[in-house]
């Protein structure tokens, strides 16, 4: 049942390098678009102070996260959760934190609109939405190779492509404060969001 993704083995590190700088110490994590599940079973092991509790639209990606949580013994991963990020209605109404990893450039805009909209409604003032994929900065690639991503994305589907920076951290002021932006391996960035308590 475990699907395994290439780039969440080289990613995955880095992205909880970030993470832990910027997590509670305890709570409750969900992740939108969990994928494979690789991404949250290896920060579950390294925070087990944590509650991690993984979702996917996808009947067989839920399949494999849980059957990731279960032969690695990790009892702070919840079942696997069916969620729409572009729904306005969640099977979850509160959380600490909310991860998505790779998912904003493949999907069309409304899912990150929608995302933004559901983490704001789960989080606390000063919750963290973090982010983590390619975009385009100051209306440029930040990468060649990445600006050859967004042509091939929106060739497989119109809708999808390598989303713009700023255009997301618009999407996301009313509700959240400025990002932090960190430089990540393979031209990637992490997008660190907190909850505005005014919002």
């Amino acid at each position: 049942m475990k699907r395994h993704a290439p780039a969440a083995t080289r990613n995955r590190q880095p992205i909880l390098d970030v993470l832990q700088r910027h997590l509670p110490a305890n709570g409750l994590v969900l992740e939108v678009a969990s994928g494979s599940g690789e991404h949250i079973a290896h920060f579950a092991a390294a925070l087990p102070g944590l509650a991690f509790q993984p979702s996917d639209p996808d009947a067989a990606a839920r399949a494999s996260i849980d059957d990731w949580a279960q032969s690695l013994g990790l009892k702070n991963v919840r079942p696997a959760l069916a969620l729409d990020a572009a729904s306005s209605h969640w099977p979850i109404t509160r959380a600490a934190a909310v991860l998505c990893f790779n998912m904003i450039h493949i999907a069309p805009w409304e899912a990150a609109a929608g995302l933004i909209a559901g983490a704001a409604r789960l989080l606390p003032p000063a919750g963290v939405l973090a982010l983590y994929g390619p975009y385009h900065r100051h209306g440029r690639p930040t990468a060649p190779s990445n600006d050859d991503f967004d042509r091939d994305l929106r060739r497989r589907n119109p809708a999808w492509g390598v989303r713009h920076l700023e255009e997301v951290a618009a999407l996301a002021q009313t509700h959240f404060a400025a990002p932090e932006i960190v430089d990540m391996p393979a031209n990637n960035l992490s997008l660190v969001f907190r909850r505005q308590p005014s919002a």
